[in-house]
């Protein structure tokens, strides 16, 4: 539903952003949902650690649909860093 140039390019616009992590997730989430109209969608940023610290932040949104909005409310119940996401071990090689 997006240009893969287009994703890179935009998603690239963050690397010196001044924003938390968590923000920037929340507004990649908000663009997309303006853009697609998604029945459900979920962002999860996977930022390597800088000073020894990892950050996951997520963000999902689902439009008003009963099986939606449970299928969102099931993922953040069960939403743990990394879980829906890269094994830490494909980043560090482990």
């Amino acid at each position: 539903m997006v240009e893969s140039k287009s994703l890179k390019l935009y998603l690239f616009s963050f690397r010196n952003h001044g924003d938390f992590h968590e923000d920037c997730i929340q507004k990649i989430c908000n663009d997309l949902v303006k853009l697609m109209k998604p029945k459900f969608i979920e962002v999860i940023g996977e930022f390597t650690p800088r000073g020894g610290i990892s950050i996951f932040p997520y963000s999902s949104y689902s439009n008003s649909q009963k099986k939606f909005k449970d299928l969102k409310k099931s993922r953040f119940e069960q939403y743990a860093p990394g879980r829906f996401s890269t094994h830490l071990g494909r980043l560090y090689g482990q």
